[in-house]
């Protein structure tokens, strides 16, 4: 009885190790299977630096693409243009079956044509059918013109001068904005470092209260004042993550990669950059301003074609012809197919001058209107000119404040980091209260932010100066020769 006790309890014991056995291989296949999904779906990361990332948005971001094809049309439009000067080769051939009835009589040119011609001989009306051809090459050519070609071709030249410069200014707007986005990303990752640091120390802070308090060394009150101001600090990481979160997808939106994780090397932004930085320049070679200047010249080219327009057309000709008719002299139908064949010759070779002389008072009308045009543009080139010098002064004063700011901060810190941890040895003492420490924690998670940021925002305002003077290379520049020791 004892040794068959003995055996099914052996049975039941490799029993359960088997299940144990299975279980954790399924166990086992389950998470592996899980990661691997979970890798899977993680987004993908790419990490840049700010020059890199610059570099990539203006491979790819479709606004510089559409800017350089308008640029590629205006320069095919100035080809157009040029064509002008080409004489002009004109083919036709015709063939028609109908009858020829004729009267006398004058008609005027209709638009369109819709009754026969006059010529012939008149006849008896008849419905007698006949076949009829024609064929004939026509050489047209203007050998001048009072300039009004080259006032076209130099009008299509002035509109590609323009697009040229917006893609430029485009160029410049994407760099911008992706130098702008990146420092956002940094800007959010050093306030998400200091709230994380901020929760590790309300965390142990906490820990050390609820002890103080378990021990019966302080009213319970305390520790609730703890825990509140620890879920406080986690709901301001939680922003704070948050707000890197969508800096980060704004900056993949720019670089043409929506749905991947971007990261940017800090390089040399948290570094207080070197007062010294590049030449200024004027803001009339901003690429805002050369747009505006360049569509003032687009409209004078305008111009210029109207002030051309108003001469007379004078066009060397050249015509060889044949005919051929199914009529014969009695004005009898050929048998067959006779008349398809265009066996009648011809050549003519004239000069042809032609003036619409009532297109002027249109053609006066037009100046106008090109004219208002011009007046409105200057005044937008005025406006833009006073925009951006504006945009540079304020650069220039955003910099002062910033470099002021990076100098203070270190004091703030380090006074922060004092107080703090002199409420906390008054706190344990059992001679300060716990809003004193909550207070002074909160003072110094801002005397991290600001001074985290204080150094960015010199680089910021930094790249804002670029930006107003039209050339955000020289801050690009600057961040690398900071990055790779060079001078």
């Amino acid at each position: 009885m004892r040794k068959q006790w003995e055996v099914t309890e052996f049975l039941l014991f490799r029993k359960r190790n088997i299940l144990q056995f299975f279980s954790l291989v399924f166990l086992g296949l389950s998470s592996i299977a899980s990661t691997q999904a979970a890798q899977a779906n993680a987004p993908q990361t790419k990490t840049f630096t700010v020059q890199e990332a610059v570099n990539y948005a203006l491979a790819n971001y479709p606004a510089v693409r559409a800017a350089l094809e308008r640029y590629n049309a205006a320069k095919a439009s100035v080809g157009l243009a040029a064509t002008n000067y080409l004489p002009r080769l004109d083919a036709v051939w015709q063939g028609d079956r109908g009858t020829r009835n004729s009267v006398l009589g004058v008609l005027l040119p209709q638009s369109p044509n819709i009754l026969t011609g006059t010529q012939g001989t008149v006849l008896p009306p008849s419905d007698r059918a006949f076949w009829v051809s024609g064929a004939g090459l026509l050489l047209s050519w203007e050998p001048f013109d009072f300039g009004y070609r080259r006032s076209q071709v130099r009008s299509a030249q002035s509109t590609a001068r323009r697009t040229a410069a917006e893609v430029t200014l485009t160029r410049l707007g994407v760099a911008t904005a992706v130098t702008d986005a990146s420092l956002a990303v940094l800007a959010d990752e050093q306030r998400v470092k200091a709230s994380q640091a901020d929760v590790d120390r309300r965390t142990v802070f906490a820990r050390s209260v609820h002890a103080l308090v378990d021990a019966h060394l302080r009213p319970g009150a305390d520790a609730s004042r703890a825990d509140a101001e620890l879920a406080a600090a986690r709901t301001q990481l939680i922003l704070a993550q948050e707000n890197l979160q969508v800096a980060n997808a704004a900056l993949a939106e720019i670089l043409g990669i929506t749905g991947t994780r971007v990261e940017i090397k800090p390089g040399p932004f948290l570094q207080i950059p070197p007062e010294n930085i590049w030449q200024e320049t004027s803001v009339a070679n901003h690429p805002q301003a050369i747009v505006e200047q360049q569509r003032i010249e687009e409209v004078q080219s305008r111009i210029n074609v109207l002030n051309h327009s108003f001469y007379p057309h004078f066009t060397l000709e050249g015509l060889t012809s044949a005919r051929g008719s199914g009529e014969n002299s009695k004005g009898l139908a050929a048998p067959g197919f006779n008349g398809l064949g265009a066996d009648v010759h011809n050549w003519e070779a004239g000069l042809t001058v032609s003036l619409p002389l009532f297109d002027f008072a249109s053609i006066h009308e037009r100046r106008r209107i090109e004219l208002a045009n011009r007046r409105r543009e200057q005044a937008l080139y005025d406006q833009t000119i006073q925009n951006l010098s504006g945009q540079l002064e304020r650069a220039k004063a955003t910099i002062e404040g910033a470099r002021r700011v990076a100098q203070n901060t270190p004091v703030e810190l380090q006074a922060s980091r004092d107080s703090e941890a002199q409420a906390r040895a008054r706190f344990q003492a059992g001679v300060g209260t716990i809003v004193d420490v909550a207070e002074a924690q909160r003072l110094l998670v801002q005397a991290e932010i600001d001074d985290s940021l204080a150094r960015l925002s010199i680089w910021r305002a930094l790249a804002d100066l670029a930006a107003a003077q039209g050339d955000i290379h020289p801050f690009l520049n600057l961040a690398n020769s900071l990055t790779t020791g060079a001078p």
